[in-house]
C-alpha cells in the first residue's frame, strides 16, 4: 500500500480552514503535507477568510512541522517564515512520491502555460488561481491545481487532493467528499 501526501495551498490565514485540513490530514493517515504556498496572509486582493488568524495558522502548522513540505506563495513573506518553524521560503520542490517525481510551487512563477522543465510520467502541482484543474501536458506530465484551502473562486469548493503515487483524488474539506476539478 502506498503512502499518501495531501497537497494544498492558500490557507490565507483562516485558522478555520487550516483547521479542516489538518483534520483531513490526520483522518487520512497521509504521511506528508505538501503546502504550496500562501500560509498566513490573505492578500491585499483578497477578503478576509473564514477565522482570519494568521497567529494560529502559524501555531497549527508548527505542531505538525516534521510533516509538512512546503514552497513560497506570492503572499508570504520574510516576517511569516519567523514565526514558522519550518522551511517555506523555497519557489519551488522536488519531491519523489512512490515513484512519482512531484514538482510543486505557488503557481506565480510557473505554471500549466509556463511549466519548468518537465518529463513524462512527472506530476507538476500548484495552487495560486484557487481553482481545482487537472490536465495532460505536452512533456507528458501531469498538472493539477489543488484549488484554495481557504478562498475558493469559480464556484469551486475549499479543497485539497490526497496522492498516493498514482491516484489523484480532490476532497471537498466542508463535505470530505471527492469531487473532479
Amino acid at each position: 500500500m502506498n503512502e499518501k501526501i495531501i497537497i494544498a495551498s492558500d490557507i490565507h490565514g483562516s485558522a478555520f480552514w487550516c483547521e479542516k485540513l489538518i483534520e483531513l490530514f490526520e483522518k487520512e493517515g497521509a504521511k506528508n503535507l505538501l503546502l504550496l504556498g500562501d500560509l498566513l496572509y490573505h492578500g491585499p486582493r483578497n477578503p478576509l477568510p473564514d477565522g482570519y488568524a494568521p497567529m494560529e495558522v502559524a501555531n497549527m502548522l508548527n505542531s505538525i512541522k516534521e510533516k509538512l513540505i512546503c514552497v513560497r506563495g506570492n503572499c508570504d513573506s520574510e516576517v511569516d517564515q519567523m514565526v514558522l518553524e519550518f522551511p517555506m521560503f523555497a519557489d519551488s520542490s522536488v519531491v519523489l512520491w512512490n515513484g512519482t517525481r512531484i514538482h510543486a510551487t505557488h503557481g506565480h512563477l510557473f505554471s500549466a502555460e509556463n511549466p519548468p522543465p518537465l518529463s513524462q510520467g512527472d506530476l507538476f502541482v500548484n495552487g495560486h488561481f484557487h481553482e481545482p484543474d487537472l490536465k495532460d501536458l505536452a512533456s507528458g506530465a501531469k498538472y493539477a491545481n489543488c484549488g484554495s484551502v481557504a478562498l475558493p473562486k469559480g464556484n469551486t469548493p475549499h479543497s485539497c487532493i490526497i496522492f498516493d503515487g498514482k491516484t489523484l483524488v480532490w476532497k471537498d474539506l466542508a463535505t470530505g467528499e471527492e469531487f473532479q476539478p
